[in-house]
């Protein structure tokens, strides 16, 4: 059997692990078929995850699911505003002999095993906290106690705390532009999910809700194995790349192709963010949702089923439109979209 024959039906069995990877998941988390689709595309992307969500919607509980599912450890930290660079990396005590003791943390005692590590309320974590966590997802690494501890596997899952405002510090674009995606999580509009969460016993116990999720399911050890298979299988015609250019065109120079938007002057709109890095991004997600859409090739359509999600945290806009929230990138997105021919 030669090579290409060879990696097309690992990416087949792949394929049909990460669809079951999907179900397993859903045994848990009723009414977020969009929210885990995102998810594993950023897992076979290799890709940092923002999941953001009111209290309650079960982001906690998605990510322990999608840990368990794995097959790997979990960790989380909780954001504070008195949290410390060093209370990432390892935790004080006094032992039983009065002395003080300072032991590695969870994440670092697991970094060789780890694929989910949960970072919760991001945003009350000063920014001294963010840069450590800049290195973790930008390089897989950080120095403590007189060594490296790499992580050949990690996936950084963080949420934002999108309702209080007092004692939050706004993440840096660089930190933000780390996260292959911005997903948001709401509770479920299907009534029946809703009747689940609501009335289903099953739903108030986590942790026997877990044990429904089938372990390793996906091994994480060999997803980055996959994720580069997948990367240069899937192709792009001549057409698509000048599609997404053209896009990127529209996002940075909107009046360029005869966008308006009402009263915001889109000449000034744009202020950055939509780097090569960031469509390198999109391509990368695109890709991925092709495969699991049982393709080789990408179409418009998976370029539009992941763009926002992937581009709108990385366009930033002039302050005085920031103030309206994402309303206005969501306008350019969608005017772009409009204004642009479909191969």
């Amino acid at each position: 059997m030669n090579r290409v024959s060879h990696t097309k039906r690992n990416l087949e069995e792949w394929r049909d692990r990460a669809l079951a990877f999907e179900l397993e998941v859903q045994k848990a988390v009723v009414g977020q078929a969009r929210v885990i689709r995102l998810v594993t595309v950023c897992i076979f992307a290799r890709g940092h995850v923002m999941i953001e969500g009111d209290v309650g919607v079960g982001k906690t509980t998605l990510l322990r699911a999608v840990s368990r599912a794995l097959g790997g450890d979990f960790t989380r930290v909780e954001g504070t505003v008195d949290m410390m660079p060093s209370d990432i990396l390892y935790h004080t005590y006094l032992g039983d002999d009065g002395r003080p003791r300072v032991e590695a943390s969870e994440l670092l005692r697991l970094a060789e095993t780890l694929p989910v590590f949960f970072f919760n309320e991001i945003n009350r974590a000063r920014p001294q906290v963010h840069s450590l966590l800049l290195r973790l997802m930008a390089e897989g690494s950080v120095t403590a106690f007189n060594r490296l501890y790499r992580f050949p596997y990690l996936q950084v899952f963080a949420d934002r705390n999108m309702v209080e405002r007092e004692e939050t510090f706004e993440l840096p674009a660089a930190a933000r532009d780390r996260f292959f995606m911005e997903i948001p999580m709401g509770a479920p509009s299907d009534p029946e999910a809703r009747r689940k969460l609501v009335f289903d016993p099953a739903f108030q116990d986590v942790d026997a809700l877990l044990e429904r999720v089938a372990p390793g399911t996906v091994d994480y050890r060999e997803i980055g194995r996959a994720a580069r298979a997948i990367q240069e299988t899937v192709t792009a015609s001549g057409a698509l790349e000048s599609y997404v250019l053209a896009l990127w065109a529209g996002l940075t120079q909107p009046a360029s192709i005869g966008i308006t938007l009402g009263d915001i002057d889109v000449s000034t709109l744009v202020k950055g963010g939509a780097s090569p890095r960031g469509l390198a991004t999109l391509a990368r997600a695109a890709r991925v949702r092709a495969w699991l859409e049982r393709r080789d090739y990408l179409t418009p359509d998976d370029i539009r089923d992941v763009f926002f999600e992937v581009m709108a945290h990385r366009i930033f806009v002039d302050p005085i439109y920031a103030l309206r929230g994402e309303e206005p990138v969501k306008q350019l997105c969608q005017a772009v979209f409009e204004a642009t021919p479909v191969p």
